[in-house]
């Protein structure tokens, strides 16, 4: 059984978009294939080779776009509560450690890019974090050890 995905609708629909180009490529790697097919022995056949594996990459990537979207299980953000933090949360906590404030939005896996201030759920800092209200201390251990931090603001 596959794991379940939670995203947003953004999320979904940017996925659903990189699914539908990458369908869309199919038939020029099929056509290159059979170009690189006419042109003789395909043994050693550079350009059938190289196509050939650009195939097998992207029917890999459709595959894993399929699952995602066959799994998503879209949170509505309209739903969400400020009480305890939850995915699409936007959250403000202060690293205790470093005197630091910082802001993000916890989100699904395919959604994250800390760049952007997006937060996989599934990392350890958003794991200490979910499930606990403002005002909190909570301690997230991560590879260089135990970071602790205060809940300052949840908003959605």
């Amino acid at each position: 059984m596959s794991e379940v995905h939670y995203i947003s609708q953004e999320g979904l629909d940017q996925i659903k978009k990189e699914l539908a180009e990458a369908l869309a490529q199919r038939p020029v790697i099929s056509a290159a294939i059979a170009e690189a097919r006419e042109k003789g022995d395909l043994s050693e056949n550079a350009e059938y080779e190289s196509a050939r594996e650009a195939q097998g990459l992207l029917e890999l990537k459709i595959a894993n776009l399929q699952n995602m979207v066959a799994n998503a299980k879209v949170v509505d953000g309209s739903q969400l509560g400020t009480d305890k933090v939850q995915m699409l949360n936007k959250v403000k906590v202060e690293n205790l450690a470093v005197k630091q404030v910082m802001e993000f939005t916890i989100v699904g896996e395919s959604e994250a890019d800390f760049s952007k201030g997006k937060l996989a759920a599934t990392t350890p800092i958003a794991k200490a974090l979910i499930g606990h209200g403002k005002g909190e201390i909570v301690e997230a251990q991560v590879p260089s050890g135990v970071l602790k931090f205060k809940i300052l603001e949840i908003s959605i």
